[in-house]
């Protein structure tokens, strides 16, 4: 099976099998040695890193967009989807912003350690005096962070 590989998996004693694929973003991301040396040693096993293809990248891009995303995705979580998208993969990944928008392209999803997500909704809500709003920022009633929560 053919998989592409978040940066989750390298942080944590994950084992994966088949035909792997990461982006050399996933690599950038890398700072601790742990990762670092999983990194190398799955690329010793045949890990083999691409660069996606810029129409597939659009394609995420736009995915993300329409599943209201866009600002909870990186620039390295849009280029493993297009990955995926382009090789015909499954994504490896524990973040659920990234197994919303996967869903959205038709992408199979194969989570760590959480549950996984089966379409998640967000909604924003204000940390100092829980009013919902349209989107992050400030609260324009109290100033107040205002986050993402699962709806």
């Amino acid at each position: 099976m053919k998989m592409v590989l978040d940066s989750s998996v390298f942080f944590g004693d994950h084992r994966c099998d088949g035909e792997l694929y990461t982006v050399w973003s996933v690599a950038e991301e890398l700072k601790d040695l742990a990762s670092k040396v999983r990194f190398d040693l799955l690329q010793e096993s045949g890990l083999e890193v691409l660069d996606p293809e810029t129409t597939s990248v659009s394609r995420a891009r736009e995915a993300s967009i329409a599943a209201g995303e866009e600002e909870a995705l990186s620039r390295t979580d849009i280029d493993v989807l297009a990955l995926a998208v382009q090789l015909g993969a499954a994504v490896v990944t524990d973040d659920y912003a990234l197994q919303n928008v996967a869903r959205k392209l038709g992408v199979a999803v194969i989570p760590l350690r959480q549950k996984g997500t089966s379409g998640k909704r967000w909604r924003y809500r204000c940390t100092g005096c829980g009013r919902y709003h349209k989107g992050p920022g400030e609260c324009p009633v109290c100033g107040s962070p205002v986050k993402r929560r699962i709806k």
